[in-house]
């Protein structure tokens, strides 16, 4: 499908986009699913970013990411396919994800569960886990919304401000100008991207993070999805607009209930690089000890080389050491006897000494 897409208030004139980048063996490969694709890409590359600032191990973000992509497309199909029930037939029809249909909340709410049983089975701290991964998801969210520009869906209603959307296609023979909801979506996701980034490390708990983006995404969805035009219902209720309240005031509510809480406590925050729960694999308690935060040095969390390793750190530098005291010694007992053989009035002077 070809769209005819401008932005008159901007000064862009119409430009035509078409859904398909290139056919491969007979199957035409989508725009959307390109942008898709690489969103799940930045997502992934800035896990795995952060994941080494913090000492993670790379296989367990390998793994996470794996099965949150997998589990989160079927999450975000399953979500829309149950709330548009009466438009597929058959199995086929379910699982032909190809021509549309993915609810960006199923996508959420699937790929945070699948990380919580990943965690639990790997023994990770899951706050912090979550507090990896909400930024990385914000990154995905911002590059996947291009997709429903290339698409022309996913828009709001008609409106005459400056930065209005005209679409001409097949389903709109004249051009109608609409609110440019996934612009708006991106870019409220890149703002709250840049600000979680910020203040990453000023948070007071683990989990924190992970409330601040469920947040700022559900009060911001909550304004968009009232744009939209194409929202899920149940009943009279847009069903994302529903999730989004309750989202945003359970996660503020959370973050007020964990500060007080741990108001009096400075290492609520477990150590920087300890994501794990347990040290058991060597791999990982080798990788953890590497990098403990500045701030838990400050606070006593970490504690400063015992004695033992000090003293071990002193004799092995004694031991390479070329000028060590009992070495010193001899050469002044051996640089004195020869001085004695060299002079006989020394020598003599020296017996005297010794009577």
């Amino acid at each position: 499908m070809t769209s005819i897409i401008s932005f008159p208030g901007l000064g862009i004139e119409g430009f035509s986009v078409n859904t398909v980048a290139f056919s491969l063996f007979g199957r035409d490969i989508t725009w959307y699913g390109i942008i898709i694709t690489l969103g799940i890409i930045a997502a992934v590359s800035l896990a795995f970013l952060r994941a080494k600032k913090e000492g993670v191990v790379a296989d367990d973000i390998l793994d996470l990411a794996i099965y949150c992509v997998i589990f989160g497309v079927i999450g975000a199909r399953l979500y829309y396919v149950i709330m548009k029930h009466e438009n597929y037939n058959s199995f086929y029809d379910i699982i032909a994800i190809w021509n549309g249909g993915l609810a960006i909340y199923g996508g959420i709410i699937a790929g945070f569960l699948t990380a919580f049983v990943v965690a639990k089975i790997k023994k990770l701290n899951i706050g912090k886990l979550f507090d990896l991964g909400a930024p990385s998801l914000m990154v995905g969210q911002i590059v996947g919304r291009w997709g429903n520009f290339v698409n022309a869906e996913a828009y709001g209603s008609e409106t005459t401000l400056p930065w209005r959307m005209g679409i001409q296609n097949i389903y709109n023979p004249e051009t109608i100008y609409v609110h440019p909801t996934f612009l708006y979506e991106s870019i409220w996701n890149f703002i709250g991207f840049i600000l979680i980034s910020i203040f990453y490390k000023k948070k007071k708990s683990d989990g924190e993070v992970f409330l601040w983006y469920v947040s700022w995404y559900g009060f911001g969805r909550l304004f968009i999805e009232g744009l939209r035009t194409d929202s899920l219902y149940v009943g009279p209720i847009r069903i994302s607009q529903l999730v989004a309240i309750l989202s945003c005031a359970a996660g503020i509510a959370l973050i007020i209930i964990m500060r007080y809480k741990n108001r009096d406590n400075p290492n609520a925050v477990a150590k920087y690089a300890y994501l794990y729960q347990s040290d058991e694999n060597p791999e990982i308690a080798s990788v953890a000890a590497e990098k403990p935060n500045r701030n838990d040095i400050k606070t006593g969390t970490v504690k400063p080389k015992t004695s033992e390793t000090t003293k071990e750190a002193a004799e092995k530098s004694a031991e390479e050491s070329p000028d060590k005291p009992d070495d010193k010694l001899e050469k002044k007992d051996s640089e004195d006897k020869e001085e004695i053989n060299n002079d006989p009035k020394k020598e003599e002077d020296k017996k005297d000494e010794a009577k």
